[in-house]
């Protein structure tokens, strides 16, 4: 062991020397570094697996087209759960499987696995070509296991033609749009004066 007067030489004449304080620096620093790997580990990834531009979602009965979903974006996600989180736009085409009948467009959108249907939300309208009704809300719900689409929001369904509407709170529809049943909803008739 060297002497304080040996220390002291050392400072003196500017040799290296490591003091027993670094010394156990150093080894706290290595000991610390040396955790188990475990502690280490962040979070689970819990985002997108799959990013999918330009999509385009078919569904057939029997060879005849029955709706076409297209979106600029789908994220798929671990639990086969998908979400298209740009303008989503649905088409429903008549029972041959040839016409439009139905156009639905949102902001977004989500595909629930568990549950098997398609969710809508954000300035959801719904044209109906034949007759020429135009169909509002912030929300729908679409099953293509029952082929329904159902909202327990706010809906208004206005007539282009005749200007009546109706209001309601819920909705039950088949899924071209084609039978619309109100849970609970008001009728506003526009007369026309003679």
């Amino acid at each position: 062991m060297l002497g304080n007067s040996k220390i002291l030489k050392y400072f003196q004449k500017g040799d290296r020397f490591i003091s027993p304080f670094c010394i156990l620096a150093l080894a706290g620093f290595f000991f610390l570094a040396c955790e188990p790997s475990d502690k280490k580990k962040g979070k689970p990834y819990t985002g997108p697996i799959e990013i999918t531009n330009g999509v385009e979602l078919k569904y057939s009965e029997q060879g005849r087209m029955k709706v076409l979903l297209k979106t600029p974006k789908q994220l798929r996600y671990q639990n086969e759960d998908k979400v298209f989180p740009d303008t989503i736009n649905i088409n429903f085409y008549d029972p041959l499987g040839v016409t439009v009948v139905t156009r639905l467009r949102a902001d977004s959108g989500r595909f629930d696995q568990r549950k098997n249907v398609y969710i809508v939300k954000g300035n959801v309208r719904v044209v109906k070509s034949l007759t020429k009704e135009l169909l509002t809300t912030t929300e729908l719900t679409w099953s293509p296991d029952t082929k329904k689409v159902f909202t327990d929001k706010f809906v208004s369904v206005k007539n282009v033609v005749t200007k009546d509407i109706i209001n309601g709170n819920g909705m039950d529809a088949d899924q071209d749009f084609s039978h619309i049943k109100f849970r609970k909803g008001t009728f506003k008739m526009k007369f026309n004066e003679i």
